[in-house]
């Protein structure tokens, strides 16, 4: 008669086991959705005076296939709502955009930065990608 473990059945049991988590981990991530990945950064002073030259850049980039790339850098201020005040010609890949103004008189500006998909250089309905957080400068 021969003696056999009993630890060496549990371990043959568990490694099975092991093997069929991670295949069914591996098949479950391999069917769910593929998300585009992007984001958008923007840069402002914190405060800035009356008549002086306030310069605000952002930054984004998508690697969503088959979109051309633009970003528009938008502002709310003084009652007037959000309005563009400056865009970035519609390229593939990473976009940069600056916006140079000065206001004259005291208040808070706020900006964002908006990336936008196109389908062509004339695309007439850009796709809203994604927005930057909104950035306050107080003008003194």
């Amino acid at each position: 008669m021969t003696r056999t473990k009993k630890t060496g059945m549990r371990t043959r049991g568990g490694r099975a086991a092991m093997v069929g988590a991670l295949g069914l981990a591996a098949v479950t991530l391999a069917a769910g959705p593929a998300f585009a990945k992007g984001n958008v950064d923007i840069t402002a002073p914190h405060t800035a005076k009356v008549g002086k030259t306030i310069t605000v850049s952002a930054h984004g980039d998508d690697d969503s296939a088959g979109y051309l790339h633009q970003l528009c850098l938008e502002e709310n201020g003084f009652g007037e709502g959000w309005h563009q005040e400056n865009c970035s010609a519609a390229v593939k890949g990473d976009v940069k955009v600056t916006a140079r103004g000065t206001a004259a008189r005291r208040g808070d500006l706020q900006f964002r930065a908006v990336l936008y998909g196109l389908t062509s250089t004339h695309d007439q309905h850009p796709v809203r990608l994604h927005a930057s957080e909104v950035v306050t400068v107080q003008v003194r």
